[in-house]
């Protein structure tokens, strides 16, 4: 009797912590849902409320050999000489206009970068932004940090924790004591409350497994100190390379389709997703790219780095040669 006693207290207690981890929550988790949904489709959105970049064109997507990579950067390099940063093109593989990212001197991923898109040819600036200026990039600053820069990047992390906690504090109070069958049951003839209980209880199961992944991975992401932490017991350390230095910091930069063809050597199997070419100095070349078993396609986990001065490969890369908690990671 006791021991029964003693499980209905631990229940009740557990109910409580769910329906207050929910309303302290709630708002947070609804918020997150609702900008990670519009990002699925951000560049689709962001097209349709810009429509000066959604231009129409009989020429093929410029790839690995073509010349378009090169004449948009003199196009960048004229319209914005004292710009000495790194320019990003994005691949996306399809006809249209070519996306571009300007990345000051030393600035890090979630500082304020310029958005800029060309026309297919390379030669004409179609449209400029600053990050975080416009919906799209305000709605990502939004899901990813609650714009609150670093410290809301961790407090999403530590949301997606309270998330898995409420999943599970959800699933210990639903856990049926009697017969199952009941327990999946909903109440038709039932009071309002009844019914919407039994509504919330059938979501919640539903998609329990689905809104796990999501937790654990967001919080994965957004915690990776502690997420490295957790796993390097199990899995190792993943060690950090900085992106090597080209081999001067002064001379004529070779063409960008000619690191790109270093890089594919490399690594011909792969498809290509950004190719970054650096300022003056000793950056190199960055050529991010998609290996066939990668299921990142925006942002796959391959890399290629080319000295921007004499064309060599200085280092790859490869996401089939990640260490465990690497691939855990990605």
């Amino acid at each position: 009797m006791a021991m029964r006693i003693s499980g209905s207290t631990m229940r009740r207690n557990v109910r409580k912590v769910h329906l207050w981890l929910g309303l302290t929550l709630g708002g947070f988790f609804a918020l997150l849902g609702l900008t990670g949904s519009a990002l699925v489709f951000y560049q689709a959105i962001d097209g349709c409320l810009h429509p000066e970049i959604r231009v129409e064109t009989s020429q093929p997507a410029p790839g690995w050999n073509s010349p378009v990579w090169d004449r948009a950067l003199a196009t960048l390099h004229v319209r914005w000489p004292d710009r000495k940063g790194n320019w990003r093109f994005e691949v996306t593989g399809e006809p249209g206009a070519l996306p571009v990212r300007y990345q000051p001197p030393h600035a890090g991923h979630h500082d304020r970068r310029v958005m800029v898109w060309l026309s297919p040819d390379g030669r004409t600036i179609l449209r400029e932004a600053v990050w975080g200026e416009y919906l799209m990039t305000f709605i990502y600053d939004l899901h990813m940090q609650l714009a609150l820069g670093e410290t809301g990047h961790a407090a999403v992390g530590w949301i997606g924790v309270g998330l898995v906690f409420l999943l599970a504090t959800g699933l210990w109070a639903w856990w049926p004591r009697g017969t199952w069958r009941k327990a999946f049951r909903y109440k038709h003839e039932g009071s309002l409350s009844r019914r919407l209980r039994d509504i919330h209880k059938l979501a919640g199961l539903g998609g329990l497994a689905l809104l796990l992944m999501l937790a654990i991975t967001g919080a994965m992401l957004a915690l990776p100190g502690q997420t490295g932490a957790v796993m390097a017991p199990i899995l190792g350390t993943a060690k950090a390379e900085p992106a090597p230095h080209s081999s001067g910091r002064t001379g004529r930069q070779v063409p960008i389709r000619q690191a790109l063809i270093a890089a594919h050597a490399e690594l011909p199997d792969a498809r290509i997703a950004w190719v970054e070419a650096p300022g003056p100095g000793d950056g190199a070349f960055m050529v991010r790219m998609q290996q066939p078993d990668d299921p990142s396609f925006r942002f796959p986990h391959s890399f290629v780095f080319v000295d921007q001065y004499d064309g060599q490969v200085l280092r790859v890369d490869d996401s089939r040669q990640a260490e465990p908690a690497v691939l855990v990671t990605n």
